[in-house]
């Protein structure tokens, strides 16, 4: 199904106008002879070609922006249209179970696999449930519990990333927040199955890369990953917030960005305009790109997946001169 009545963003507006004024001709040429077939082809080339100026040459900013669209698709959205048989498992079996990080097996085209990921909610209702995509420790220690039982049974794991960051509260901290991130950073590097994480929409600081540490990283066209968020950045280097669209491009947090600095591994190619465009386009390239990365993978024996995962973390940062 293709994601209806969707919000335009403020540089979308062009395109909307075009839009309603072409439904206007049509619904005036309905069932008459006005002569208005010229007028309508001509919005049509008009509305086309600004679809393509707007949408090939995004800022950073704008991407971030549709990264973060309440419409877009979402963890569980992914799992629906691009597994089956998914079965979620609950918990952490230290203090409770966290619904921004749901869990589960499933099966991939026959292949069964763990996933994990963090979920968002499309009203108010669901963002405090899932708590805005932000999870707590359980949620960290219910993924590593997963990706443990995924390695037990030989299941390569996929994470989903979606989230602004982990959650920052009082409870999070009092329940060591921080520990339960970096346990599972140890601990994915010595995983001995495939691991893919692909970042579907905003990847936020140790929040994402509490379940980021894997053999190959994906992100979405639209999608951002960063330390920071823009407007964090802002704060701290502008002392203003509002500047969070200069810092946006300074940051260079972008797929295409990561891409070219060999920070991940692909972009996977979003419909015209975004995922939240189209989310049935969206999850078949998603679907696509993880069979084609296991099917390299699980060539590898367990020994060089896990030298080449060290290796592949170790190497970031280092730069040389010429």
């Amino acid at each position: 199904m293709t994601a209806v009545n969707v919000e335009p963003l403020e540089f979308e507006k062009p395109i909307v106008e075009l839009e309603r004024r072409l439904v206007e001709l049509r619904d005036q040429s309905e069932g008459h002879d006005l002569g208005l077939e010229s007028e309508i082809r001509k919005i049509e080339e008009k509305l086309n070609k600004t679809k393509l100026d707007i949408y090939r040459h995004l800022s950073p900013w704008q991407r971030v922006q549709i990264a973060r669209h309440p419409q877009r698709p979402f963890m569980l959205d992914y799992v629906e249209r691009c597994f089956e048989d998914f079965l979620e498992l609950h918990g952490d079996r230290k203090i409770g179970d966290d619904e921004a990080m749901p869990g589960g097996f499933a099966q991939l085209e026959g292949r069964r696999c763990v996933i994990v990921g963090h979920q968002k909610g499309r009203d108010t209702r669901e963002n405090l449930r899932r708590n805005f995509g932000s999870a707590h420790p359980e949620g960290y220690r219910k993924a590593m519990r997963l990706m443990k039982l995924g390695e037990k049974f030989g299941a390569p794991i996929i994470a989903l990333i979606d989230t602004p960051g982990a959650y920052p509260g009082i409870g999070a901290e009092e329940r060591n927040i921080a520990e339960a991130i970096a346990y599972n950073l140890r601990e994915m590097m010595l995983l001995k199955v495939p691991i893919i994480a692909v970042v579907l929409g905003e990847g936020g600081s140790g929040g994402a890369l509490g379940i980021g540490v894997a053999d190959r990283v994906l992100m979405m066209e639209n999608a951002y990953y960063s330390v920071i968020s823009p407007e964090g950045c802002a704060a701290i280097l502008w002392k203003d917030r509002k500047f969070a669209k200069e810092a946006a491009e300074a940051m260079k947090i972008t797929a295409q960005h990561l891409n070219d600095l060999g920070i991940i591994d692909e972009v996977i190619d979003e419909p015209l305009g975004g995922a939240h465009h189209d989310h049935v386009a969206a999850a078949r390239a998603l679907k696509s790109a993880i069979q084609k990365h296991l099917i390299e993978l699980e060539k590898k024996d367990t020994a060089t997946l896990l030298k080449e995962r060290y290796e592949k973390f170790r190497q970031f940062g280092e730069f040389r001169e010429r």
